[in-house]
């Protein structure tokens, strides 16, 4: 039986969202699965991911394939390191410290990434909010400046009438 560790859409058209399961190979992509060790939400920036990570590493360790998004996912998520890793402490390359150490290194790097990637877009959202500020404020001083010039306009021609009105009328002479 091949298992597989891949994505199981769920969600609304346009708006999906996936469970990460693990599943024989031959059932149906939202069908029955074996295990789910986590979901996967594209929807938010930066996408969600909670993801069991020991349980997907015990799954690669006993010969699950993940599909290529989900290789992408396990990836982000630091288990194909750590299986990697693993791998070298099993065959001697290297120890448990040495291979604890590099995978703490890698984490927070990572980390340190994410949080920087969320702080890009908070001050990119404010950035945002500060330009569109001042452009209402530049629309709305060119709104009152042209009521101002409509209202003088309108006191001007105010005045002529009334000057108009007071100055006495010529009368024409009878001929």
């Amino acid at each position: 039986m091949a298992v597989k560790i891949r994505l199981q859409r769920h969600g609304k058209k346009n708006f999906a969202f996936f469970h990460i399961v693990v599943a024989d190979s031959h059932a149906p992509r939202d069908g029955r699965f074996i295990e789910q060790i986590g979901s996967y939400n594209p929807n938010t920036n930066p996408a969600s991911i909670v993801l069991k990570s020991d349980r997907a590493l015990a799954w690669l360790k006993v010969g699950a394939q993940p599909t290529l998004v989900c290789r992408r996912i396990l990836s982000y998520e630091g288990v194909l390191l750590r299986h990697h890793l693993d791998g070298g402490v099993a065959k001697g390359a290297l120890t448990q410290e040495q291979a604890d150490a590099k995978w703490n290194a890698w984490k927070a790097e990572r980390d340190a990434k994410i949080e920087a990637k969320k702080q890009g877009l908070t001050m990119a959202a404010i950035e945002a909010r500060k330009a569109a500020k001042a452009e209402e404020a530049k629309v709305n001083a060119a709104r009152a400046e042209a009521i101002a010039r409509r209202a003088a306009e309108i006191a001007a021609a105010k005045a002529a009438e009334e000057a108009a009105a007071e100055a006495p009328a010529e009368e024409t002479p009878a001929e």
